[in-house]
């Protein structure tokens, strides 16, 4: 039987199309827990110093399904935790905040960016220092991008008096981090830099944001 040419070739493109789309899909699954994000869930992208610490305080605002630790706001690929220490990949340890926008806003979020750090510091949140530190607000929207600016022009006039150096970047992609780094201070509780770093920030969001807790904070 002669087989059109044409008809091999068009099958060739629809197995490939199909194993790309089913590699992604797998890629996209892997980016967090999926038993815990639902499909109705939106992603907001922050940075703002060691994302042991970001991730933890994050997860614990009532409406935030999972936070992610990884790699945002660089120009290389596939980035690892070696790589962007060097600070030549132009990354920084960011989170994956997944949330439900009906239980938490994106502003609030934001409020929980400022609130859980000091966004004066250049590229670093003590006692960590270097670019991969470095605070970076990513939006999706141009109504994200207005509710960062107009944060930062009030913090700048109310508290910081004009001293933020926080950058502001559309999110094109975020890279997840190791596995090792994911859920890293509730995993690791006698770590050094957990008691002595992660746990003590967290505390002081805890007290400042009492409201936003989950229950079970």
């Amino acid at each position: 039987m002669k087989i059109n040419k044409n008809i091999i070739l068009i099958s060739m493109l629809v197995f490939l199309a199909i194993s790309f789309s089913f590699k992604e899909t797998l890629t996209d699954n892997n980016i967090a827990n999926i038993n815990k994000i639902s499909s109705t869930d939106k992603v907001a992208y922050f940075a703002s110093g060691c994302f042991w610490c970001v991730e933890a305080i994050f997860e614990s605002v009532e409406g935030v399904s999972e936070a992610v630790s990884g790699y945002a706001g660089g120009h290389t690929k596939n980035p690892t935790y070696q790589t962007i220490g060097t600070g030549r990949t132009g990354h920084a340890e960011a989170v994956a905040v997944y949330y439900n926008p009906e239980v938490v806003s994106f502003k609030i979020l934001v409020d929980v960016f400022f609130g859980s750090h000091d966004p004066t510091t250049k590229n670093g949140q003590h006692p960590d220092y270097g670019s991969q530190y470095r605070s970076i607000a990513f939006y999706n929207t141009m109504d994200e991008k207005e509710l960062i600016n107009l944060a930062i022009e009030k913090l700048n006039k109310e508290v910081y008096n004009n001293k933020i150096v926080t950058e502001v970047y559309k999110h094109t992609v975020f890279y997840k981090a190791e596995d090792y780094h994911q859920d890293y201070e509730r995993l690791n509780p006698y770590n050094s830099y957990v008691r002595n770093v992660s746990v003590p920030r967290l505390k002081r969001f805890k007290k400042k944001f009492p409201k936003l807790l989950k229950v079970s904070h």
